[in-house]
Order: structure tokens, then C-alpha cells, then sequence
């Protein structure tokens, strides 16, 4: 699965892209409205008018150019980024919409996108609706044949199939009936057959006009690290929080205690030592407690098991201790840096955590392998399905933290099941893997 393309059968892409391709270029109708709103705005842009309509003419032709990004996402191999650069801050004022002017008129991506409403409409037509067209013309010959022509021919008109001249006597003349079904024929195999090339070749296309250049590609690259630097700074900050509250409220608390009953056995040693042994024996207990609860906590910032053998045997031991019936399946021929196995370990963990609680499953599937350079890992459980990403979720928590490094994280979730969440993070493999001794 590439982006959001749909797993699909050959033959199902086969007939679905003739139509999708016909539905791409229907959507030249409102871009090309945005694009005449555009560029009657741009004509007004040396009055103040101009300059006050300009963002939302510029907004309004982007959110119809998504339209195209999305479909071609979805339906294509080819992917398609967002190419613009970042908005200034909105500010109140006069001042603040020049300044949101003048970001959005010096960004290349407003003129391209005005380039494809130009364009798309001529190029379309040979690509992505070129086998739609062809499908139709073939069902309009075999309309011909079976009563159209004889109409036509009947009152007196005239029309041309291909090289098929449709006149009177038409429906007389089995040859050029034959003829109009054979090209017909012809012409609806041929939309079905290169419907899927076509489709991949606008998909091309549309990256050329609609993706980033490489200016806007490293702008959007400074924003992604600035966010998820910024929420791995928050992430840590949070995490040093939780340490400390855990560390006063638990093993500091038990320490405190032990210190104070040591000092009350030191007074009854000689005046009751029976009483004395007892607070010993509970001071043994607190102890064991307090080393119980640091080791928890270290656990908990790194656990033992991944340093020592590595995320693929830390992964394991994560599925022998949770409720539900997990299964790893790990092919990694050597260790990821210890960064990526630590954040891919707890997002496995957080994410089996998540199917305990919420996805009434019953079963969990774990796949972990390196491939082209991508730590990839994939966790499928038998549950109700309906997760999403929206809402301030776990999973958009275990987005953002593996986005520090790169990552990305997809959802399929329909209702009814199953839940698959995979991740993909950029990462070479370093130490060799250290086998069970």
C-alpha cells in the first residue's frame, strides 16, 4: 500500500480508472471558476480592493487544487505534498494583512497553482480522461448501431463515426453497422486497457505543477523539524515531570519513612527490643517496596531488555506480559541506534496499550523488519476497527514523537475491523543483532 492508495486487484484498476480519470478532469470546472476569480483579483492588485481580496482568491484556489491532490493520492502511486510555504502568524490590523499579502504573492506555489487552471483542462483530456472519453464514444457507436443511425439517417442528418459515414440508409447497411460496432468495440477496450497508465502519467503531471520545488520542499522541511523538535522538547519536559512526581510521591516517600523508623529503633533497642526487631522487620519490607518501585521506574524510562537485547526481543517480552494474545514476528538482521529502538519501542507499547483498552480485540498481530533503509513496523489487531487519528488520540501522541525522527504513522481502521497501524521510521542499522545465549 503506497500513501492512500486502496490495495486493489488489477482488474479492479482497470475498471475504476477510465472513471476516476473523467472524474479529475470534471473537477477543471470549479478550478477553472477559482482560477478566473484569481486572476480577476490579480487585475485588481494595484489597488488597495486587490490587495484585500488576494489571500482568499489565493485560499480558495488552493482548497480546489487539494481536491486534485487527495484523488491523486488516493488513486495513483504517485504522492503529492502540500507545496506551500508557511503562513506568517496572523496579526490584527492593516500591517498584518499586507504581511500575509505579500508571503502568499512571493510564494512560487500561488502561481503554479494558477499554471494548472491554465493548462489542466488541454492536458487532462490526453491522459487521466482520455479513456473515459474513449469508453463513452465506444457506447455512443453502439447506440448508433442499434437505433441512432437509422434516426439520424431518417430525418435527414448526417454524422461521421471515425471513418463511418452516418447517413440515410445507415441502418440498411450491415457493413457499416458492423463496422460502427467493431470501432466501438475497439475503442471501449482500449479505454479499459490503458485507464490505469493514463492515470499514473497525470499523476506525474500533477506532481510536476502541484507538488513543492525544492525552495518550498526545504521550508517545509524547517517547519516539520521546528514542530517536532519543539514537541520532543515538551515530550521530555513531560516525561522529567512524571520522574520527579513518581520519585517524591514513591521510592522518596519510602525513604523518608525508613529514615524516621531507623531513628525510633535506634531509641528502643535497649528499652524494647522486641518492638525494636518489629519496626526492623516493616523497615525490610519498605526497602524491598522502594527497590521494587525504582526498578519499575527504570524500567519505565529504559527498559533493561532493550538495551541489552534490542527492540525486536524487548518487543517480545512487551507481548508475554500484556491481557491479550499477541504474536511478534521480527526479521531485523541488525540493531536500529538506540534513539529509534527506545521510540519504537514505546510506540509499540502505547499502541498495545491502546488495543487493551479500546479496541475490544481479542488477538494481536506484531510485524518488525528493516526495509530500504525504514525500520518498519506494523501492529494489526481482530478488534471492532473505527480508531482514528483525530481528537488528540494516543495515536496522534505516537505520531508525533516517532515524527522526531522522521517517521510517519498510517491508519486503516474501518469499522467492524481490523485495526492496522504501521510505522515508518528512517534509520540504519548499527550493532549486530545479539542472538538468545
Amino acid at each position: 500500500m503506497n500513501g492512500g492508495l486502496v490495495e486493489e486487484t488489477r482488474l479492479q484498476r482497470h475498471v475504476r480508472a477510465p472513471w476516476r480519470g473523467l472524474a479529475l478532469w470534471l473537477l477543471g470546472i470549479p478550478a477553472t471558476l477559482a482560477g478566473l476569480w484569481f486572476i480577476t483579483v490579480v487585475s485588481m492588485i494595484t489597488s488597495f480592493v486587490g490587495v484585500l481580496l488576494f489571500p482568499s482568491s489565493a485560499m480558495l484556489l488552493r482548497e480546489r487544487l487539494d481536491a486534485y491532490r487527495v484523488r491523486i493520492n488516493r488513486w495513483t502511486e504517485v504522492q503529492i505534498a502540500r507545496p506551500y510555504l508557511p503562513e506568517p502568524e496572523r496579526e490584527p490590523g492593516v500591517h498584518g494583512m499586507f504581511k500575509r499579502f505579500v508571503a502568499l504573492v512571493s510564494d512560487p506555489a500561488t502561481w503554479r497553482d494558477y499554471l494548472w487552471t491554465l493548462t489542466d483542462p488541454v492536458v487532462s483530456v490526453f491522459t487521466a480522461a482520455l479513456p473515459g472519453l474513449l469508453i463513452l464514444y465506444g457506447v455512443w457507436g453502439y447506440v448508433l448501431a442499434a437505433f441512432a443511425g437509422e434516426m439520424i439517417g431518417h430525418y435527414g442528418g448526417s454524422d461521421w463515426y471515425t471513418y463511418i459515414h452516418v447517413t440515410e440508409g445507415y441502418g440498411r447497411d450491415t457493413g457499416r453497422v458492423l463496422s460502427t460496432v467493431a470501432v466501438a468495440t475497439a475503442c471501449i477496450a482500449l479505454g479499459y486497457a490503458i485507464g490505469p497508465k493514463m492515470l499514473t502519467a497525470y499523476g506525474h503531471w500533477g506532481r510536476a505543477i502541484l507538488g513543492p520545488t525544492r525552495k518550498s520542499e526545504l521550508a517545509l522541511r524547517v517547519q516539520h523539524l521546528t514542530e517536532t523538535r519543539s514537541e520532543a522538547v515538551d515530550a521530555s519536559a513531560a516525561e522529567l515531570r512524571r520522574i520527579e512526581r513518581d520519585l517524591h510521591d514513591g521510592a522518596q516517600a519510602r525513604l523518608v519513612a525508613m529514615g524516621m523508623s531507623l531513628g525510633a529503633i535506634e531509641h528502643l533497642l535497649d528499652k524494647d527490643p522486641e518492638k525494636a526487631r518489629i519496626l526492623l522487620a516493616e523497615t525490610r519490607a519498605s526497602s524491598a517496596k522502594a527497590l521494587h518501585e525504582l526498578r519499575d521506574l527504570v524500567r519505565g524510562i529504559h527498559p533493561p531488555v532493550l538495551a541489552d537485547r534490542g527492540v525486536a526481543d524487548a518487543v517480545r517480552a512487551l507481548a508475554l506480559d500484556h491481557p491479550l494474545d499477541v504474536e511478534v514476528s521480527a526479521d531485523l538482521p541488525a540493531r536500529p541506534e538506540p534513539p529509534v529502538e527506545s521510540a519504537a519501542y514505546f510506540a509499540v507499547s502505547e499502541i498495545l496499550t491502546n488495543a487493551a483498552k479500546h479496541s475490544g480485540a481479542s488477538r494481536v498481530w506484531i510485524d518488525m523488519r528493516h526495509e530500504n533503509g525504514m525500520l518498519r513496523i506494523s501492529v494489526t489487531d481482530d478488534g471492532r476497527g473505527g480508531a482514528t487519528l483525530e481528537g488528540g488520540s494516543g495515536l496522534r501522541g505516537i505520531e508525533r514523537r516517532i515524527g522526531t525522527f522522521d517517521g510517519v504513522l498510517a491508519l486503516s481502521s474501518p469499522v467492524g475491523g481490523p485495526t492496522i497501524v504501521t510505522m515508518e521510521l528512517p534509520c540504519a542499522l548499527s550493532s549486530p543483532k545479539i542472538s538468545p545465549s
